[in-house]
């Protein structure tokens, strides 16, 4: 019976997996034309399956060499040396694989990869005269395929086979040399820092400027996951609405392979139910388990702090930046896959990376916050069985609030108000329930909250107030609002820095919805 698979290499006998071929179509296209090509994509994005089942796709035209940099290190890169010795030697155990190739060629490559691998001098003359060698004796153009390079982003010799690899193909209509190289990785390879001097001083390289792109979207399509998750309705005969899990599974991972995998591999493995309650709790399953890509993005967000300030302010204070990626902080984050380009504008990658920052940041100052403290307090008055009291959380937390920040400036108040909300509520649905932003109605002036408590949803807009008149056009779009969530009641909160405000909470009626608005 096959499985979700969320470590190494999915295999369609093995695992549920969603149909990749129009990604290796258009692989296969590039290496047609005899297009280098670099993926760069983040960690889980499902680089090593698609180099796999391309390495399986093109064996048929062609002879691939598909090897990983992974796991090697600072005796592997330390000299063209050592390089030329371990990339040949990785060459010849891959040839026990490679398929379709004829005896005598098979036998003669492997005479030529020992004949340079014995050489006790061993550099890159040697494979400078290898490669023209190897491509000769092929039967078939020959195709090199490099896995995890990011191992090789501070070496020189690697530096340097790159620019030898570039030699060959600016040359390769009078030498032989390879039909295609695909270097795959999470930093883009023409931006690899190399340490070059011993006062650690870098420089930016680009000995791969003859390499295309890889554009495609990787992102897994919410048909795919439809496909998929059909599959496994078939085998196990659940009674999910495929359609309603699919988009579900779509709405919170936004295609990232691993979040798409792992989802559908709690509810399966931890016998949630596949329908919406079920979904929500393996989302929640989900943010608080330890795994190695909260584990990497906890360490980048540490060694990049001006990223980390950027997404700080993205997701608190609803700053729009311009999707430009020749602004350093921007292209770093969207390399990492924490960001997308919507409309032009930087959006969080999906509500799942959104929602584990906002937890991370909270704990940062939550040990500090009045408003967390009074949270904690507050909690046992807002639970009545399975259901929020939210009338009651927003009264409360207009009062604290009031009480607590109602003399400090506006700056800082505008600034900080939705902040402290989520700092109040984190505590009260903390490990039953969860919240994200609605990223569609983020901007200065206007946030929406969503909080899924036990299978409820509650919508929150949160706003600063510019007078009556935008007030009510707030309230009115909250009913819009709450007519595409299918709930008649909302709350909204005001962020009123006049010092003639009146503050207090109100009910408010627009047909058969109802608003319970707070102005603080």
């Amino acid at each position: 019976m096959r499985a979700f698979n969320t470590t190494g290499t999915c295999y369609p006998q093995l695992h549920y997996m969603v149909d990749i071929n129009n990604r290796l179509d258009d692989i296969e296209n590039k290496v047609a034309k005899g297009e280098y090509i670099t993926i760069n994509r983040g960690r889980q994005y499902g680089k090593t399956t698609t180099l796999y089942h391309l390495a399986k796709r093109l064996s048929k035209d062609y002879m691939v060499f598909s090897i990983s940099f992974e796991q090697m290190g600072n005796t592997e890169f330390a000299t063209e040396d050592t390089l030329t010795y371990y990339f040949l030697d990785r060459l010849r155990l891959k040839l026990r694989t490679v398929s379709n190739l004829n005896d005598y060629v098979k036998d003669a490559i492997t005479s030529i990869v020992e004949k340079y691998s014995a050489q006790k001098e061993i550099n890159f003359s040697l494979l400078d005269e290898f490669i023209p060698n190897l491509c000769e004796k092929s039967d078939k153009p020959v195709v090199l395929i490099i896995d995890e390079v990011d191992s090789a982003s501070n070496f020189e010799s690697f530096i340097k086979l790159l620019r030898l690899l570039r030699d060959k193909y600016l040359n390769r209509m009078d030498v032989p040399t390879f039909q295609s190289v695909i270097l795959a990785g999470v930093y883009d390879v023409k931006n690899l820092k190399l340490k070059v001097r011993p006062d650690s001083d870098h420089q930016y390289n680009s000995p791969w400027n003859i390499a295309v792109p890889f554009d495609e979207d990787m992102a897994l399509q919410k048909n795919g996951i439809e496909q998929m998750l059909k599959e496994y309705e078939d085998d196990h005969k659940t009674g999910m609405n495929v359609s309603e899990m699919a988009q579900l599974v779509w709405d919170y991972s936004s295609g990232y392979p691993f979040f798409v995998s792992r989802l559908c591999q709690i509810i399966d493995t931890k016998h949630f139910e596949w329908n919406h309650n079920g979904f929500l709790m393996a989302e929640k399953y989900l943010l608080n388990e330890k795994n190695t890509f909260f584990d990497d993005l906890a360490k980048k967000l540490e060694d990049f702090p001006k990223m980390k300030q950027l997404l700080k302010d993205i997701l608190y204070n609803g700053y729009e930046e311009s999707f430009n990626t020749y602004y350093k902080h921007i292209e770093i984050a969207a390399m990492f896959n924490y960001i997308k380009n919507v409309n032009g504008k930087v959006m969080i990658f999906n509500r799942i990376i959104e929602t584990w920052m906002y937890n991370l940041f909270m704990v940062e100052e939550a040990i500090e916050n009045r408003l967390y403290k009074e949270g904690q307090i507050d909690r046992s008055q807002f639970i009545e069985g399975n259901v929020l009291k939210m009338d009651k959380i927003i009264e409360k937390f207009a009062q604290h609030f009031n009480d607590i920040y109602g003399d400090k400036g506006d700056k800082f108040c505008e600034d900080e108000g939705r902040r402290y909300f989520m700092l109040y509520i984190k505590p009260i649905i903390n490990g039953t329930g969860n919240y994200y932003i609605e990223a569609q109605t983020r901007d200065l002036s206007r946030t929406d909250m969503i909080i899924d408590y036990l299978g409820t949803q509650y919508i929150i807009e949160m706003k600063i107030w510019r007078g009556n008149a935008y007030n009510e056009r707030g309230e009115y779009q909250l009913t819009e609002y709450l007519d595409y969530y299918h709930v008649n009641k909302g709350y909204m909160l005001s962020f009123n820095f006049n010092k003639n405000k009146v503050s207090g909470v109100k009910t408010l009626k627009f047909g058969d919805k109802e608003i319970v608005e707070a102005v603080v």
